[in-house]
This record gives C-alpha cells, structure tokens and sequence, in this order.
C-alpha cells in the first residue's frame, strides 16, 4: 500500500477548511492523515468539528507530523508562520501557499536553501467545491509536486499551472471574478424584479441562469459565442437584450474590471 499522505494546513479558516474537505471528499487523504494549525480558537474548533480530526495552536507541530504543508494564513501572518516552522523544515516538506500576493522569492526567502515551494492563487467558490485555482512552482519544486498540486486543487474544483508571472492576471479574472459574477446575477435579478417578478424568484433564476451557463461552456468545449449564437434568434427577444448590453459596453466594461484588479495585484505583490 502506497504511504498515506499527511496534510498539514497552517491556518484553519474556511479555505483551509473547505480544501481539507475537499480532500476527503475526493479520498485524498482521511481526516487522521489531516491536522491543522491556528491562533485562534473558534477557527481551530470549526475545522475540527467539520473534518473530525486535529486542530492545534502550534504551526511547529503540524510541520512535525505532516510532508505537505498548506500555508493558509493572512499574507501579513506568513512571515511569523514560516520563521516558527522554518528549523523543522526539511528535503521531505512540500509548501503550498494559498496566502495572497506573497511571492515565491519570499517564501522561498523564509525557509531552508532548497526548499520546495508551490504558489498558489484559489478563489472563494472553492467553498462549494466549484474552484478555479492556478498555481506556479518554485526554484526547487519537482515536476511531481506539480501535479501533487493539482490533484489536490482539482479536489475542489480546477486547476492550471502558470508562470508566476501570470498569477496577477488570474488574481484579476478567476481570483475577484466572483464578485463580479455576484454583481452580474444581482443585476438579472433587479431586471426580472423591474420587469414585475418577485425578487426570490428573479434572484434564483438569475443564479441559476448563470451555473447553467458557465456548465454549458465547460460541458460542451464550444465557444461562449457559438452559445450565444444559438440562442439569439433573428428578430427575437436575446437579440434586443444583446444590443442593450453592447450599447452599455458590458464587455469592455468587464474587460476593464479584469485588467484593473490585475494592475491592482501587481502593487500589492511588489508591497
């Protein structure tokens, strides 16, 4: 039988927590194989109860008794978590970081000559397992951790390996690109609401509207456009509702949206 692979989340809050299920979900590792480490109680108490397994106060523990290490902490926390753990760091350790806008450099920096390292950049619907996740690998990192890394993102939705220097693209399109899916849905849900709906029905077909959307992009590999095209019959309704969207330059205006939050994260890396 193949060695049981030991996880260890520095960190305990709802994206460790929710990447630790997703985990078990896809029997990558049992909750015994998975520990945890946070400063605070209630996030250490949740995490437990949800995966029925540890949760300690001391990130030099979890480093002790797990070879994958998952670096979940706020970016403004990492330097203390590494320097804790950084004596015990060893060849066997592989770190993913999930924490925004800390360099590989810098968490190479913190840690042992050689140390593997993989840089991860998740976002928020990992929660419900319908992630969409890119990482990057370090200096030392092996092609094997790669895929280590995207086995166990993929656990939570899908993954793509980048360089680097393309993780500010992914922060601006997959990382805030949520926010603007909920701002796009609240706003199909204010027209149903105009147009004489009830606002829990408009709000639940306009999310739904839009998971069954993205599923038929992801589902049948054809172009959102040859999507759009079948839907859009000459004369008819979609092809008004089109012209209102092109004439309030929706799509420049998310081209925007993607290539500020981009800029954004480039400043907020060279902090």
């Amino acid at each position: 039988m193949a060695t049981p692979l030991k996880i260890g989340f520095l960190g305990a809050g709802k994206m460790a927590t929710a990447l630790a299920k997703g985990f078990v979900r896809a029997e990558i590792a049992f909750p015994k194989e998975i520990c945890a480490a946070d400063p605070y109680e209630a996030a250490r108490k949740h995490f437990a109860d949800e995966l029925g397994t540890l949760a300690v106060t001391s990130n030099l523990e979890v480093a002790e008794a797990a070879a994958v290490l998952i670096l979940a902490t706020k970016p403004d926390q990492v330097a203390s978590a590494l320097a804790e753990i950084s004596g015990a760091f060893t060849g066997n350790h592989l770190l993913i970081s999930i924490a925004a806008g800390v360099t590989l450099a810098k968490l190479e920096a913190a840690l042992p000559a050689g140390a593997r390292v993989i840089r991860v950049m998740p976002n928020t619907p990992a929660l419900v397992g319908a992630g969409a996740a890119a990482f990057a690998i370090g200096k030392s990192a092996t092609a094997a951790d790669g895929e280590l890394a995207k086995k166990l993102l993929s656990a939570v939705g899908i993954a793509f390996q980048v360089k680097e220097s393309l993780l500010d693209a992914v922060t601006g399109l997959s990382g805030s690109g949520p926010a603007y899916v909920y701002q796009f849905i609240e706003a199909l849900s204010d027209g149903g609401v105009a147009a004489g709906l009830p606002r829990d029905i408009a709000t639940k077909l306009a999310a739904q509207t839009v998971l069954g959307g993205a599923k038929m992009v992801l589902e049948t590999g054809q172009h959102p456009g040859t999507l759009k095209d079948q839907v859009t019959s000459p004369g008819g309704t979609t092809i008004e509702g089109l012209h209102a969207l092109e004439k309030g330059m929706l799509r420049a205006t998310v081209i925007s949206a993607v290539r500020a939050a981009t800029e954004k994260s480039k400043k907020l890396g060279q902090g």
